[in-house]
C-alpha cells in the first residue's frame, strides 16, 4: 500500500518537474527575455519604442482571445498533443523572430508564439496542476512548477545579454527558439500527460482528505459564472487586476530599454538585475502559495502592495546608483506571487470550484488586457512626457489596483460568511 502511494506522489511531481522545466526554458525564451532585444532592434531598424512595443500588446490580445478555444481543447485533444504543437508554435516562432525585417512581421510571430506559450504554459501548467494534485496540495505543487521561470530566468538573462552583444539580435533570437524546442519537444513527449484516473491524483494526509470529502459538497462556494458577473465585488476585482496589469508589463517589459537607452548603464548591470529578479522571484513563487495559504488574501495583497510600490520608487532612483536598479529587481521579485498565482487563487478562494475555469478566464482576460494595452501606453507616455512622468504614472495604477483588491477581498469575505450558512444550512435540509 505505501508502495502504490509513493508511486502516486512520484507520478504526481514528476508532472510538477516537467512542468518546471516547461516554465524554465519555452516559457522563459518567449516571455522573460524578449525585453531585452527592444534596444537594439529599435536602434538597428529605427522602431519607435511605442511602435515596437506592441509586440507585447498584440501577443497578449491574440493570446488571451485564443485561450477559451486552447482551454476547450484541452478536453478534446491529448494533451500531449497540445504540448508538442504549443512547444513548436512558441519556439518555432521565437526562432522566426530573426528573419523579421518589417514591424508587422514582429506582430504577426509574436501573436504565434504567444498562442504556443499560453498552451503550454499560461492555460497548459495549471491545468495539469489541478488534474494531478487535489485541494490540499495544489497550491505548493503550483508554486514550485511556476517557480521553474524563475530558475529558467536567472541563467537566461544573462545569456541573452551576452549572446546579444556578440552575435547580434537577429542570431541571437534564432539560437533561443532552438534552445527552447530542444528543451520544450522532449518534456512533451516523454513528461507530459493526464492522470488516467482518479487514483493517480496526489492528495494530501489522509485526516485533511476525509475531512475535505466529507464537507466537499458543503463548503464549496460554487458560484456560476452568471452568478458572479451580478457581484460588484467580482467586477472590482477584475479592474483590478486590470490595472496590475498595466504595472506589470511597464516593470516587466520597459526597464531594460529604461536602463539601457536613458540611464545608459552597463550591460552587466542590466543583467544582473535580471538575474537577481529570477532569484528574488524564485522565492516569491514558492513562498507566495505558502504565504496566501498561512496568513490569507488580505496580509498578502497588502503584503505585495508596500513591495510593488517600494520597488516603484527605486526604479526612479535607478540613475543616481546601480545600488537602486538591484533593489528595484530584487523587491519586484518578492512581489511576483500576486500576478503569478494570484488570479487563481483569488478565483477559487471567493467563488468555488463549480465553474473556476470560466470564472478564472473572465479574471485572465481583463488582466490579459491590462498587460497587453500597459506596455503600449507607457510607451506613448514616454514617447511624449518622458520616462519620469511615465513611472508616476504607473504608480498611480499600482495604488489604484491594489485599492480595489483590497475593498474587492474584504466584500466577497463578507458575502461568503453568508453564502458559507445558506449552503450549510441547504445540505442539512437534503441530508434530513
Amino acid at each position: 500500500m505505501g508502495n502504490l502511494k509513493s508511486n502516486k506522489i512520484a507520478k504526481g511531481w514528476m508532472i510538477v518537474i516537467a512542468c518546471m522545466l516547461i516554465q524554465a526554458i519555452p516559457f522563459g525564451v518567449a516571455s522573460n527575455i524578449q525585453p531585452l532585444f527592444i534596444h537594439p532592434v529599435t536602434t538597428d531598424k529605427g522602431f519607435s519604442l511605442s511602435s515596437f512595443s506592441l509586440i507585447f500588446t498584440i501577443g497578449t490580445i491574440v493570446s488571451a482571445v485564443a485561450s477559451p478555444f486552447i482551454g476547450a481543447l484541452y478536453g478534446k485533444i491529448n494533451a500531449k498533443l497540445i504540448y508538442i504543437v504549443g512547444c513548436l508554435l512558441s519556439g518555432g516562432g521565437f526562432m522566426l523572430f530573426s528573419m523579421c525585417t518589417e514591424l508587422w512581421q514582429f506582430y504577426l510571430v509574436a501573436g504565434i508564439v504567444n498562442i504556443g506559450t499560453s498552451a503550454i504554459s499560461a492555460i497548459g501548467v495549471p491545468l495539469l496542476i489541478n488534474s494531478w494534485f487535489d485541494e490540499s496540495t495544489k497550491g505548493k505543487a503550483m508554486g514550485i512548477a511556476f517557480a521553474g521561470g524563475s530558475i529558467g530566468n536567472i541563467f537566461l538573462q544573462q545569456m541573452a545579454i551576452y549572446s546579444i552583444a556578440s552575435n547580434g539580435y537577429s542570431k541571437a533570437y534564432f539560437l533561443f527558439g532552438v534552445l527552447s524546442l530542444a528543451v520544450g519537444i522532449p518534456v512533451a513527449l516523454l513528461m507530459i500527460r493526464m492522470p488516467k484516473n482518479k487514483d493517480e491524483i496526489v492528495v494530501g494526509n489522509k485526516k485533511a482528505d476525509k475531512l475535505e470529502d466529507k464537507n466537499k459538497e458543503k463548503l464549496d462556494l460554487a458560484y456560476t459564472l452568471k452568478e458572479v458577473q451580478k457581484i460588484k465585488y467580482f467586477w472590482m476585482m477584475a479592474i483590478g487586476f486590470l490595472f496590475v496589469g498595466i504595472y506589470v508589463s511597464a516593470y516587466s517589459v520597459q526597464y531594460a530599454a529604461y536602463f539601457q537607452g536613458e540611464l545608459k548603464l552597463d550591460p552587466s548591470v542590466v543583467a544582473m538585475s535580471g538575474s537577481i529578479f529570477a532569484i528574488t522571484s524564485l522565492c516569491g513563487n514558492v513562498v507566495g502559495g505558502i504565504l496566501f495559504d498561512k496568513i490569507g488574501v488580505m496580509k498578502c495583497l497588502v503584503i505585495s502592495s508596500v513591495a510593488v510600490f517600494v520597488s516603484g520608487i527605486f526604479l526612479t532612483m535607478s540613475g543616481r546608483s546601480p545600488i537602486f536598479a538591484y533593489a528595484f529587481s530584487a523587491i519586484k521579485g518578492i512581489a511576483v506571487y500576486m500576478y503569478m498565482m494570484g488570479p487563481a487563487y483569488l478565483t477559487g478562494s471567493f467563488f468555488g470550484r463549480k465553474e473556476y475555469g470560466s470564472i478564472l478566464g473572465m479574471i485572465n482576460l481583463v488582466f490579459a488586457l491590462g498587460f497587453s494595452g500597459g506596455s503600449a501606453i507607457f510607451g506613448l507616455f514616454t514617447d511624449k512626457f518622458g520616462y519620469n512622468t511615465a513611472w508616476m504614472g504607473i504608480l498611480a495604477c499600482v495604488a489604484a489596483a491594489y485599492t480595489l483588491l483590497i475593498i474587492a477581498s474584504r466584500g466577497m469575505n463578507n458575502l461568503n460568511k453568508d453564502r458559507i450558512k445558506k449552503l450549510e444550512i441547504e445540505s442539512k435540509t437534503k441530508v434530513a
